[in-house]
């Protein structure tokens, strides 16, 4: 690390420039009608809290490999198995909007440039660590893991943790339903605007997923059958998710 960074950091954490904060939540869920998750409010299973919405690939692909959706990484409900899903909301940028201006202010731009991507690089960081007490800890499914850094680096551990807005759920107003189960704004200070950006930027959220074969992956451009079939699962206007799925649409609207 330069001499300079590494001063920055001893003085933001001696002088409390940023705080970092997590918050997660692990929940009876089960998967229903093929691309979706039910969320349910306790073990119970009776009384599903969120539907959790997500769309499956499109694209040519040799025989035998399938069209991945993240569903598929958690068991039907008609199976029968008690499965379970994650969701988590972390930040380390509480705090450096006050200093961020000082600099700007001070046309110091190297530091405020530097004290922004420190946030981001901590809160990267941090939803690494939370993931990994997650497998090891909270939800447990990997007590013995016992990775090198360089395996980590890998992702050679069992389990995803997906974040809405990203290839694998590209949809950001999946967000809403996160926000809803584990209220990051309550419990962790990070909000959500309406375009469902977060506050503080320096925030990573997502789902946690501990099926042995899930896996990271793209939709890719997906056709207009499946958004009219996901806007109906959604229970919004075609209009308004072809908008939020600008970016993965394989057709012109």
């Amino acid at each position: 690390m330069h001499n300079d960074a590494r001063t920055m950091l001893e003085k933001i954490v001696r002088d409390e420039w940023l705080q970092a904060r997590a918050v997660l939540g692990l929940f009876a869920a089960n998967s229903a009608d093929h691309d979706d998750l039910l969320v349910y409010a306790d073990d119970e299973r009776k009384t599903s809290i969120e539907r959790l919405c997500h769309l499956r690939q499109q694209r040519a692909k040799p025989e035998g490999q399938p069209q991945n959706c993240l569903a598929d990484f958690v068991a039907p409900a008609e199976s029968g198995l008690a499965d379970f899903v994650g969701a988590f909301a972390v930040t380390a940028g509480i705090g450096i909007d006050e200093r961020v201006a000082q600099f700007e202010k001070a046309h110091d731009d190297y530091n405020a440039i530097l004290l922004k991507a420190l946030a981001d690089r901590l809160a990267e960081a941090l939803a690494e660590r939370m993931h990994e007490r997650v497998r090891k800890e909270f939800w447990g499914y990997a007590p013995d893991e016992n990775l090198a850094n360089e395996q980590l680096i890998a992702e050679q551990y069992r389990g995803i943790r997906p974040a809405p807005g990203y290839p694998a759920c590209p949809d950001h107003t999946e967000k809403q339903a996160l926000w809803e189960l584990i209220e990051p704004n309550r419990n962790a200070g990070i909000e959500i605007t309406d375009s469902y950006a977060m506050m503080p930027a320096s925030s990573v959220s997502g789902w946690y997923f501990s099926h042995p074969k899930s896996q990271y992956f793209g939709t890719g451009k997906i056709q207009r059958d499946q958004v009219e079939d996901y806007a109906e699962r959604k229970k919004l206007d075609k209009r308004v998710v072809e908008r939020w799925l600008a970016p993965v649409l394989g057709y012109d609207t």
